[in-house]
């Protein structure tokens, strides 16, 4: 049971001080000083006189005070209105932590407190601690007694702040002060820990009154009713109704509502309807409350025929219905989906200058939506608008289920309005409510239409609002994301995805859509920071993703970061296609990146890609023609493991012709020990150019590793390298080459063969 409490009026009294000689003349002069006053019936306690250093503290105090005050600016015209002293008690209260020294403060202000001063410093309190410390305060201090009023305001105040246990005590020690407890105080605090959902406890409270021989009245008993009901204690209720019965207390009809309602709200209907025709034999008439309940009663058990025969009974016994009896038939005709029946009493309540209520409507629209009746719906939304009517924020779903039911039947002009609705009626407005209109905007390539709403939600930071609970879903945001990268606009849609990431929303076709738009865009940097944020997230990337960044790196002429995201994709578990590792190595090799290009193509074979090489060969040849012959070689092993042929001629050729001996000799050497196809004319081409570089031991060296796998004998300038090597003084070598020629010449005669035939090592 609520209790409205108001400021209790002072009386303009004047007062006496014994120390008003010491006191100064700002003092006398405070307007303040003469709004606190006494009450008639208390007598006002002695007040002890202030010695003279106080007195001349508290006049510099004040008169301190009044000049701040002075200080302060007033608007021309207008007057200044003294503050009263419980606000200024409140206001110091507020500002400041409760020390001893706010606690002198307040009795420099205050030399006497009455009872009407301490009531309305309660009572305009900031909260509840407040108000406790000073109810406490002024009462230990032995500043005043305190009255019923000032504990029951103190009760009112610590229950509604749930402080129940202070507020329990201070009821149960009133007779230890010598004030009188009364029902009042009791139903206060019975209500308030029904409030709390404490119900065990207002039980001990109800109980504890008949202890302690507190009368109870109907009053307590319908309190206790409403606390132990809410809880769904009907057994219990039934016993205490007998009790009450018993003890000679008559039932009210409020007594008779609030228990229909418990009975109705634990699903007791057979409970409720005997309690019901016990009301009547009683001569209790129902009134329109008792009708609210019962229809609502029956609506929760779906029985509306029993509800209708209700409500023709109200109006026939001359009982106005009221907004409540219209909404909650309403309300079960919507559940029955008897729509045109809703529609019918919400026209016969305005009829009759009863006003549908944010209840009403928050009912109505929903069945509305859901039979399809899109235009009264706009209708009753166009007319909460005009009255400025919106529905509680626990209804608030009714506004997603106007928007998509608007686009559902093509009205996208009527879906944009509900948008505009929920602002002209102060409903926050969420990512979702967006995402509906954006979705259907896109799928009707209303673009701009889509865009300017992306707008509004990124400048408004919708998304980002914590207490938002209704997220934009992929099939809004996917299409926006999609469009925007397609026609330029990559930048936006990434501010776009951010603010959705930062709400933990992963899709890896948004990623995806950003990656492209930045590659096509010719900002390949951006799109390689997005595949990695993919990565950290763990979300799939597509291989085409991957194979418009490289792209777009290609074109930008940066084939090193083109080769890092071909890397990326082979680590991502694609497999790029031949043309992807051609365009790469291209680059790579153009750019004079032989060694990268090297490793590109090492890759490109492990992973069973046999094509293009002829690019093979000039990274190869490039490879030893800088040097890098061991690294040229091993390439060379791998493509022969992978089954690769190769023309050994021709890069045996160019590296004589570019007089790369050393490399001539090691390659030539490579083949000799694989035995790969080499032409003779290799052989003389390699022993040729060693023999103008004036490397002769190399030229000795060779030409018997070849005659010893059964090559030539017949070098047109053997004769040349063997003068040589005596000139040099190399005739060990000569002698040696001299007999081998002999020998090979004798063995060779009848079947010299043109070209040494082998086989490519698989």
């Amino acid at each position: 049971m609520a209790f409205i409490s108001i400021p209790k009026p002072y009386q303009l009294k004047p007062r006496v001080y014994p120390t008003i000689r010491r006191i100064s003349i700002p003092y006398l002069l405070n307007p303040l000083h003469f709004f606190t006053t006494t009450q008639d019936s208390v007598p006002p306690n002695p007040v002890p006189e202030t010695p003279p250093a106080q007195a001349e503290n508290l006049s510099n105090a004040l008169a301190q005070e009044d000049k701040e005050k002075l200080n302060q600016r007033v608007p021309p015209g207008k007057h200044r209105n003294p503050e009263k002293v419980e606000d200024i008690i409140c206001r110091m209260m507020a500002s400041r932590a409760w020390t001893t020294r706010l606690q002198n403060s307040i009795r420099a202000l205050v030399p006497e407190f009455d009872h009407s001063l301490v009531y309305n410093v309660l009572h305009g309190a900031k909260n509840s601690e407040h108000a406790l410390q000073f109810f406490r305060w002024v009462e230990r201090a032995g500043l005043i007694h305190h009255d019923r009023e000032a504990h029951m305001k103190i009760i009112e105040i610590l229950g509604r702040a749930s402080k129940l246990n202070h507020a329990r005590c201070i009821l149960l020690d009133m007779p230890k002060k010598g004030v009188e407890w009364d029902e009042d105080m009791f139903v206060v605090l019975i209500d308030s820990y029904g409030q709390a959902g404490i119900v065990q406890e207002a039980v001990k409270i109800f109980r504890k009154m008949e202890e302690l021989r507190v009368e109870r009245t109907v009053k307590s008993y319908d309190a206790f009713f409403k606390v132990i009901m809410r809880r769904g204690r009907y057994m219990m209720a039934k016993r205490y109704f007998n009790k009450m019965l018993s003890e000679g207390i008559e039932p009210t009809r409020h007594t008779y509502n609030l228990l229909l309602w418990g009975f109705f709200l634990s699903l007791r209907l057979e409970t409720a309807n005997r309690f019901y025709e016990d009301m009547k034999s009683r001569g209790i008439s129902p009134d329109v409350v008792t009708y609210n309940t019962l229809i609502n009663g029956y609506y929760r058990f779906k029985k509306m025929e029993e509800a209708e025969k209700l409500f023709v009974e109200m109006k026939a016994k001359n009982i106005e219905p009221t907004v409540i009896s219209y909404t909650t038939m309403i309300k079960g005709y919507v559940d029955l989906e008897r729509v045109d029946d809703a529609l019918r009493l919400f026209e016969e309540m305005k009829s009759f200058g009863i006003k549908p209520n944010a209840k009403t409507y928050s009912t109505l629209l929903p069945g509305l939506c859901d039979a399809g009746k899109m235009a009264e719906a706009k209708t009753i939304l166009k007319e909460m608008v005009e009255r400025y009517i919106a529905p509680p924020p626990k209804d608030n779903s009714i506004f997603i289920k106007l928007l998509s039911s608007q686009c559902k039947y093509g009205d996208l002009n009527a879906a944009a309005d509900v948008l505009k609705a929920m602002i002209r009626l102060s409903i926050p407005t969420e990512a979702g409510h967006y995402g509906v209109l954006i979705e259907n905007f896109c799928k009707v390539s209303e673009f701009d239409r889509a865009i300017k709403l992306l707008d509004k939600l990124l400048e408004k930071q919708v998304i980002l609002r914590p207490e938002s609970s209704f997220e934009m879903e992929a099939s809004a945001y996917n299409p926006m994301i999609q469009h925007l990268c397609d026609h330029g606009q990559t930048e936006k849609a990434e501010v776009f995805l951010r603010q959705l990431m930062k709400k933990g929303i992963p899709d890896h076709a948004a990623f995806n859509s950003l990656i492209c738009g930045h590659a096509k865009e010719g900002n390949p940097d951006s799109a390689f920071e997005i595949i990695k944020i993919m990565g950290r997230r763990e979300l799939s990337r597509d291989a085409d993703t991957y194979k418009l960044l490289i792209e777009s790196y290609l074109r930008k002429g940066e084939p090193a970061d083109a080769k890092t995201a071909l890397d990326s994709m082979i680590e991502d578990g694609h497999l790029p296609d031949s043309l992807v590792f051609r365009s790469v190595m291209e680059s790579l090799f153009e750019d004079g990146r032989v060694q990268t290009a090297s490793r590109v193509m090492k890759t490109m074979v492990e992973k069973g890609v046999k094509e293009h090489m002829d690019l093979v060969a000039k990274i190869l040849e490039a490879l030893f023609l800088r040097g890098h012959v061991e690294e040229a070689l091993g390439r060379i092993e791998l493509l022969m493991q992978s089954g690769c042929t190769l023309n050994f001629d021709s890069l045996l050729s160019v590296l004589c012709e570019k007089e790369k001996t050393i490399a001539a000799v090691k390659l030539l050497g490579f083949c000799l020990d694989r035995d790969c196809n080499i032409d003779f004319s290799s052989y003389d081409k390699v022993l040729d150019a060693l023999l103008a570089a004036g490397k002769t031991l190399n030229a000795y060296s060779v030409l018997c590793k070849i005659m010893e796998k059964g090559g030539i004998t017949n070098w047109s300038s053997l004769d040349d390298l063997i003068k040589s090597l005596n000139q040099e003084g190399n005739t060990k070598q000569a002698d040696i080459l001299t007999r081998m020629i002999l020998k090979g010449g004798e063995a060779a005669s009848g079947s010299k063969k043109g070209k040494k035939q082998a086989t490519i090592a698989s």
